[in-house]
């Protein structure tokens, strides 16, 4: 297992397959993006699907989630999908999900679908058009829909929709956004925006935190927790919403951190791991995979580099700092 010192035992592993992205968003990476990382730097198909063989052969991981900068720009994505659907350990295959902007979905749903993926999460954070393209600086709102419905139609279950609400931008959205992912029966959830920006603008008095959002969307709805849903490892906070069975999720990273029950493990797309969002320290099973290390001395290292996980993201400390990678260059 992967287990570190505080007794967390990691089953969830964050597979991050491209640095590169087709969007702006501008809690994300500035307008002229970023030094994306040279194709000899990233993983090839072959040594990330070893890599995620080894992570649930002989670590014990259960759920793979396929994560970019956008995933759907991987040339080879759907070949991974199939393969990793192949895996078993003690007879049972790993959950595959995947974390989108929802752009290309609409025609590769369906084939993803039949290679072995469960679901999907993608990103909307405004039901208007023009907010979307001031957040995204891209035109592609229509796209985002359409790669929605494509994914419930190919039975991606459940879709999920992830939304960070932005001060003086989309702030306001919150019940709009619910009332119409209750409306196409998807699954949303509110993220607090972190600071994993490439620009270090984040500035922790201005963001919209999970008070805010739930403190707005009680002005339309009524929330109650959901019955017998413990939050334990799951990132939000759920909520059925007016009696359900229509629900909403809420992840405070910032200011309702799950950090004492966290069970992820995440690999970068050039073969790094990191064993928190947060983390300063990566470990290389790049190098090692290349230098010809076979797959015991490879999960060796990485239960090595998951015995040093932190108790905590330190996001409350005053003396935190934010990691040298974005989000876009660490997976979500």
């Amino acid at each position: 297992m992967l287990i570190d010192t505080y007794g967390r035992v990691a089953t969830d592993l964050r597979v991050s397959l491209t640095d590169r992205c087709n969007l702006r968003c501008t809690y994300c990476m500035p307008e002229e993006g970023l030094a994306w990382l040279a194709k000899p730097e990233l993983l090839t198909d072959d040594e990330t699907v070893r890599l995620v063989r080894i992570a649930v052969t002989l670590l014990g991981v259960t759920e793979v989630r396929f994560t970019g900068g956008e995933p759907l720009l991987r040339p080879g994505l759907t070949d991974i999908v199939a393969r990793c659907s192949a895996l078993r350990a003690d007879g049972a295959r790993p959950r595959l999900s995947l974390t989108t902007n929802g752009i290309g979905l609409a025609r590769t749903a369906d084939a993803l679908k039949a290679a072995g993926l469960d679901r999907v999460n993608v990103s909307l954070d405004t039901l208007r058009p023009d907010v979307f393209a001031t957040l995204t600086r891209r035109r592609r709102h229509h796209d985002v829909l359409d790669g929605l419905a494509a994914a419930r139609a190919a039975g991606l279950d459940p879709v999920k929709v992830n939304s960070v609400l932005m001060p003086g931008i989309n702030e306001d959205e919150a019940p709009d956004l619910l009332a119409w992912a209750v409306e196409n029966g998807y699954e949303l959830r509110f993220i607090e925006q972190m600071p994993l920006d490439a620009q270090h603008g984040w500035r922790r008095e201005r963001m919209i935190t999970a008070g805010d959002i739930l403190t707005s969307l009680r002005t339309r709805f009524t929330l109650t927790p959901e019955p017998g849903a413990e939050r334990g490892s799951a990132p939000a906070e759920r909520w059925l919403v007016d009696g359900g069975p229509a629900r909403v999720g809420v992840i405070g990273s910032v200011t309702r951190p799950f950090c004492a029950a966290c069970d992820r493990t995440r690999l970068t797309a050039d073969g790094q791991v990191r064993t928190c969002l947060f983390a300063t320290e990566e470990t290389d099973l790049r190098g090692a995979l290349r230098g010809g290390a076979g797959d015991e001395e490879i999960a060796a290292l990485w239960r090595r580099a998951m015995r040093g996980k932190k108790a905590g993201s330190g996001l409350d400390d005053p003396a935190f700092l934010q990691p040298r990678r974005p989000m876009s260059a660490i997976g979500g």
